[in-house]
């Protein structure tokens, strides 16, 4: 039976990660879990993201999958040392590909990071980019209304632009060369974002270099699945599945089937 790469996130923003490993590594399979009946994570303490984090784990170890991604900002920014003690398989998260991109293509060396109110507040990007280069000069803005708009799958309304420039405002006109996408919901809003920004400001997507770096490590592990056939995907939603369902089809072009799962445990544990 094949393993899976098992992608977790609080909602759909992980879907970002997903078109680009279904692109990358189309023989690989991918089990997703959105945690759509509790996002934001954002907003959320950094003890309950843990929670959540872990309880979704433990519903995915199930699947006996051979790799865990997890494909949000916010759960990889405090979530992420702990679920790697607790699994033998390799955990990857989105901040670390992200802030090595951002190195690599950064001239000025004034880098902008966007990201939920919990990511920014954990300074994780701001971290990460000074441990590679610590003369790095860093803004950071949280932007909380981003998310929830492309939860309610509105990235292609007519009022993204504004909710966008509403939340960049703080970052327009500032000295940065390149902009860290420090959520995978913002790859939603790219279009939104760089029109915002201006030509000069390279976007960064964490989702794409997550996608990459997965591609890598499984490389080297030699853990590429090489059965020539197509996989198929699961997908698991905690919320709404008939919205979850409409956003992912819309996103990855293709048709898919969704399991709602309701938690038997308290959200907080």
């Amino acid at each position: 039976m094949q393993q899976a790469i098992a992608v977790l996130d609080s909602g759909v923003g992980g879907l970002t990660v997903v078109k680009e490993l279904m692109r990358q590594l189309p023989q690989e399979k991918v089990i997703y879990f959105g945690d759509t009946a509790r996002s934001p994570y954002g907003p959320r303490s950094a003890g309950e993201v843990r929670t959540f984090t872990r309880q979704i784990v433990e519903y995915l170890i199930q699947f006996n999958p051979k790799m865990i991604v997890i494909a949000c900002n916010t759960a990889t920014a405090v979530a992420i040392e702990d679920i790697r003690e607790r699994v033998s398989i390799p955990v990857i998260g989105v901040i670390l590909p992200g802030a090595r991109a951002a190195i690599k293509t950064t001239r000025s060396g004034v880098i902008g990071v966007i990201g939920t109110d919990g990511t920014i507040r954990s300074n994780a990007y701001e971290y990460a980019l000074r441990l590679i280069s610590p003369n790095i000069q860093v803004y950071s803005e949280a932007c909380p209304l981003l998310a929830p708009f492309v939860e309610k799958g509105l990235f292609g309304a007519d009022s993204a632009n504004e909710v966008v420039e509403q939340s960049l405002r703080q970052l327009i006109g500032k000295p940065i060369d390149c902009l860290i996408l420090g959520c995978t919901h913002y790859p939603f809003l790219v279009e939104a974002i760089s029109r915002a920004m201006g030509p000069d400001v390279t976007l960064i997507s964490s989702a794409d270099e997550t996608a990459r770096e997965i591609s890598t490590i499984l490389y080297h592990r030699d853990m590429l699945t090489s059965s020539g056939q197509l996989p198929i995907h699961q997908f698991f939603c905690s919320g709404e599945p008939d919205l979850f369902k409409q956003i992912a089809q819309n996103w990855l072009k293709e048709q898919i089937s969704i399991t709602p799962v309701v938690w038997q445990v308290p959200n907080i544990l």
